[in-house]
């Protein structure tokens, strides 16, 4: 290690690693060529996992911005510290929809070709194609043959991540049998794995976009918020979690799942309050209401705003047109990002939870 000297200004390597590590990743690669040392920081497991420990806990959203129903779309990063940044998927050589999002992995799908599943970093550019099952990929209905929940869990830790297809089985009427089909790609092995179970939970559009992984396990919000149903990754079994009792799913009110540094969170908009809990005992199924919040000040857009991420002091927010973030400490609103001309869908429709990370995917 380098030792600190006052007169040729050199920092010691443990204040350089510091320094490195809490840079954007744009920054990072292009200081890569100062020096060989630097260029192979981003293949050491070390500054791999110190990167990925500071930025994991600076929550953004990533939002596909579609321009025609036809066209290829934008990514946009919008982060609470650097504003809003654009990049694409172009490196996949493929039209692809982001399915699901975990710890600065996308898993995306194939538009032309069904079946097809990537898993890539979009900020290093690296990518996985998925190997195809023989059997024939879950359909939800003809001919939009793709899983009813996609999720993907990226364990930082021990650097794997496994990619979740369920759905319900159709049988050639398209009509439902009530066997429930889950397979599960894990990436140290490269292959897939399937289990066989029974379901009759639906799911809004919504809420399958929104899965969360923690404690090992993928959760969804049901529709009608009947509950939280949750997969046991470890033991391929299907779990429910209970919603707070102040729950409920009126016609004026929305529940929305997220993940909050570590924890599940529920967040219920309503006409005029945004209530904001956060489940603290995992195996009690305990819940305490942690933020009351007045939306007053944007009572305009409240019929079309969902929330998207969450982190200890703020919340990410996406409309029709806007995304936005309220400061919990502050309690102050502030825009984003807001569309300048006609989208042909809302943000809300592809907004994600995301964060920046050199976390491979090879």
């Amino acid at each position: 290690m380098n030792q600190p000297n006052s007169q040729s200004g050199v920092f010691p390597d443990e204040v350089i690693l510091l320094i490195l590590s809490r840079l954007p990743l744009k920054s990072l690669f292009r200081f890569k060529s100062v020096c060989k040392k630097w260029h192979g920081l981003t293949y050491e497991k070390y500054f791999i996992e110190l990167y990925n420990e500071v930025s994991i806990k600076n929550t953004m959203v990533l939002v596909e911005v579609f321009e025609t129903l036809e066209s290829k779309s934008n990514l946009l990063c919008v982060d609470t510290y650097r504003g809003v940044c654009e990049f694409s998927l172009d490196f996949l050589r493929d039209r692809v929809k982001v399915r699901a999002s975990c710890n600065g992995l996308l898993c995306c799908s194939s538009i032309p070709d069904k079946g097809v599943y990537y898993v890539c970093n979009p900020m290093t550019r690296e990518f996985r194609l998925l190997p195809r099952s023989r059997e024939r990929t879950i359909t939800r209905f003809h001919p939009d043959d793709e899983a009813t929940l996609v999720g993907l869990a990226c364990n930082v830790s021990s650097w794997n991540y496994t990619v979740v297809l369920a759905g319900n089985h159709r049988t050639f009427t398209h009509r439902t049998d009530g066997t429930f089909i889950c397979w599960v790609f894990n990436s140290e092995l490269n292959k897939w794995r399937k289990f066989v179970t029974s379901q009759d939970h639906r799911f809004t559009h919504m809420n399958k976009n929104q899965v969360v992984f923690v404690n090992g396990r993928l959760h969804w919000l049901t529709e009608n918020c009947t509950c939280i149903l949750v997969l046991d990754l470890e033991n391929d079994v299907w779990e429910k979690i209970s919603l707070p009792d102040e729950v409920s799913c009126r016609s004026s009110n929305r529940v929305y799942l997220l993940e909050s540094d570590g924890s599940i969170s529920v967040v219920q908009i309503t006409e005029a309050w945004m209530n904001v809990w956060v489940l603290k005992d995992y195996e009690k199924e305990e819940w305490h209401l942690v933020e009351r919040v007045s939306l007053r000040c944007i009572m305009g857009l409240v019929p079309g705003i969902f929330p998207i991420s969450q982190a200890s002091d703020y919340v990410f927010l996406a409309s029709h047109k806007h995304v936005l973030v309220y400061h919990l400490k502050n309690c102050v609103w502030k825009e984003m990002y807001s569309v300048k001309n006609s989208s042909t869908l809302p943000l809300w429709f592809s907004a994600y939870a995301f964060r920046s990370t050199i976390f491979p995917c090879q």
